[in-house]
């Protein structure tokens, strides 16, 4: 669990960057600033987070977790209270991606208090802005919360010959109102409603650069990509009950509602070859040698999409004295409409754009995939001698369709093609925890993880694995540690194909079946507070190691040619955080020092070729605050402080680069 003392050290507008204190959990850069997060647990993969199990406050947040796992939302993390990371046996009761794990982001919970609130602004280099305010208080009956949250930036990026934008804006607000029945009411009860709306236009690109302009000119984007632009817009609705129907027994409820919208208009080919095939090549070659009269011939696709995902779900909270029992469950609906185009256009030899044939919605691709679930699972922890025992059982009924037009028109003329995929799954898992002693905790379980077929699929087989976990936990006043040692022992692994992944454009939304796969690792987390004087000193460590492998060998648009030893893309041998603070009465300092291993970007074995390679880097980030009184506080941040030129990821053909040094200012007023 991430807390909100622990969130606020840094303040972290970046997921990605707030996540890397926990360990077995792995993120891939993008755009520099967490827009469209990439987060896997334990050897899943972090593309697009499709293998986490991504919830906010309890329910289900990615737009069609089970249609279209590929989270291109995601929850503005800096607007939450706390984070809670559950991994392995702990995350079996949620789905539908159980190997992973659960990230549940908890938003601002209602102030005890008649009247509280906070207002935070910030600014940073690169035009960055943050504006966050909350306000809200608890009367006898009737309890509310409403909190805005705005952040911005310009860019670190140049667009080659434009003056155009490389940033972006994002808005969030969410408000709460909660009713609750009188303490001496037969049946004491709370309702509470939940609204949010969340928009965001980013001039973001899938065109990263050239090995040769990566190394000359590192923050620079090709002309050809001064169009893409992300624009998005997110509803939700959620109702929350819970009722105590006796002593031993209670029950909560919670219905939800989101609606989801994007359109990514963003460049998919150049010169006619895609971004991945030559085509960033050609735009390299165009900004640097276009002569009087040449023109350069791009695409630019409308990847517009919209989301719908609902259900309810329920758990009754039994307490039988040696069993404290948990039953629940959820049905569950989502879909994702996609009604896509392609607009072409010419760069001149100014590097002027001009439009040549606007396409008609629809005649990229017109589809609709969509899903039905019903889950149920019980949940009994209970002692044994020394041991606390806890024991699952989940079981999930899912059924996934694809209407798919094809490229028809906007009137949708002639007969879908249909497919359907059918599945109902088991799901048990069982973890121990031992006292050896009030300090020292020796823990373990096993667990069957699953994830379920694509909807376009239908010789696609599940995602299962069993894992397994094992380890000790140490915690004494000054003192707290685990290592937990993990195996995931693949039958069949997903890899689900996606633009971002660059995948040629006939096969994206298909999936791939791995088959066998073996992940296993070792995390370790440990935290040490000493005081020197009137001075506290906390100390907090976290490391991963991990080993990967193919056991088959097969081929695959997604992974391409794997042998069987091949080790998976994108998952580094090692990585560490090393956070060190200085705490006075009324101001403190902390350094954060991050190293990522070496990784390699196309799945093989010994050692890795340049052109398949990410180096290992170690980025510094810096965060000190003063409190000026009882409400008011000033904070100073560097993230990357020492500069690191760093690249982050090459998954879309061409190279993507991490955010240089950037500082910020802040002023926050609490009352």
């Amino acid at each position: 669990m991430l807390s909100e003392k622990d969130l606020e050290k840094f303040d972290y507008s970046d997921i990605m960057r707030t996540l890397t204190s926990i360990p077995g959990v792995y993120v891939l850069e993008e755009d520099g600033y967490g827009l469209r997060p990439n987060i896997g647990m334990r050897g899943t993969g972090q593309n697009r987070s499709e293998k986490v199990t991504v919830m906010e406050d309890g329910v289900l947040a990615a737009p069609a977790p089970y249609a279209a796992p590929s989270a291109y939302y995601f929850p503005t993390s800096g607007r939450m209270q706390s984070i809670e990371v559950l991994k392995g046996t702990s995350s079996a009761m949620y789905g539908p991606r159980t190997t992973g794990g659960v990230v549940n982001f908890l938003s601002r919970q209602i102030p005890q208090e008649d009247l509280a609130g906070k207002f935070n602004l910030s600014l940073g280099q690169d035009g960055f802005k943050k504006v966050h305010a909350f306000v809200g208080g608890t009367g006898d009956n009737i309890s509310s919360v409403v909190e805005a949250y705005r952040y911005q930036a310009d860019g670190f990026k140049d667009i080659n010959h434009s003056d155009r934008s490389t940033g972006f804006i994002k808005n969030d607000v969410m408000a709460k109102v909660k009713w609750n029945a009188d303490s001496t009411a037969d049946y004491y009860q709370e309702l509470e409603v939940k609204v949010k709306y969340a928009d965001e236009v980013s001039d973001e690109t899938y065109m990263g650069l050239t090995a040769e302009d990566y190394k000359n000119n590192t923050y620079t984007r090709y002309s050809s990509s001064q169009l893409d632009e992300m624009t998005t817009e997110h509803k939700q609705l959620q109702l929350n009950h819970v009722i105590e129907l006796s002593e031993r027994f209670s029950l909560g409820t919670s219905a939800y509602y989101n609606d989801f919208s994007r359109n990514w208009y963003k460049t998919s080919k150049i010169g006619g070859k895609s971004l991945g095939s030559g085509g960033i090549e050609l735009a390299a070659d165009f900004d640097k040698n276009a002569a009087a009269g040449e023109t350069l011939s791009f695409d630019v696709k409308a990847n517009n999409r919209s989301y719908l995902a609902q259900g309810i779900q329920t758990v009754l909270d039994a307490d039988f004295d040696a069993h404290q029992v948990k039953f629940g469950a959820r049905y569950h609906e989502d879909e994702m409409d996609r009604f896509q185009w392609v607009d072409k256009y010419t760069l001149t030899s100014n590097y002027d754009v001009e439009l040549n044939a606007a396409g008609i919605p629809g005649t990229d691709s017109n589809r609709i995939d969509s899903a039905r679930s019903l889950a149920l699972f019980v949940h009994d922890q209970f002692s044994v001698g020394g041991f606390i025992i806890n024991a699952g059982l989940r079981y999930e009924d899912i059924t996934v369709e694809r209407d798919d037009w094809g490229k028809s028109d906007v009137a949708r003329t002639g007969e879908a093609k249909y497919k359907k995929n059918s599945v109902d799954v088991v799901l048990p898992s069982v973890a121990f925890t031992y006292s050896v002693s009030e300090e020292f905790l020796v823990i373990g379980g096993v667990q069957k993880g699953f994830a379920p077929p694509a909807p376009g699929n239908e010789d696609s087989k599940n995602e299962e694995s069993i894992n397994y976990e094992f380890g000790f936990r140490y915690q004494d006043q000054v003192l707290n540690g685990e290592a937990i040692l993990f195996l995931s022992d693949y039958d069949n692994m997903h890899g689900n194909c996606t633009a971002s992944q660059n995948c040629d454009e006939s096969n994206i939304g298909n999936q791939y079946n791995a088959g066998e796969v073996s992940v296993s690792g070792l995390e370790i987390k440990a935290g040490y507070e000493f005081a020197l004087g009137s001075v506290l000193l906390p100390l907090d460590l976290s490391y991963t190691f991990t080993e990967t492998e193919f056991e088959n060998s097969f081929k695959s648009d997604f992974w391409g040619d794997v042998n069987s030893g091949d080790e998976l893309p994108y998952v580094p041998e090692q990585q560490f955080q090393l956070t060190f603070g200085v705490v006075g009465d009324n101001w403190r300092s902390d350094l954060l020092v991050r190293y990522l291993g070496e990784m390699r970007t196309v799945a093989g074995q010994g050692a890795i070729s340049t052109n398949e390679s990410i180096d290992s880097r170690t980025i510094v980030d810096l965060a000190a605050s003063y409190d000026i009184d009882n409400q008011q506080t000033v904070k100073f941040s560097v993230d990357n402080l020492l500069d690191e030129e760093y690249m982050a990821s090459r998954t879309h053909g061409s190279i993507m680069v991490g955010k240089p040094r950037t500082m910020t200012v802040s002023y926050q007023y609490s009352f």
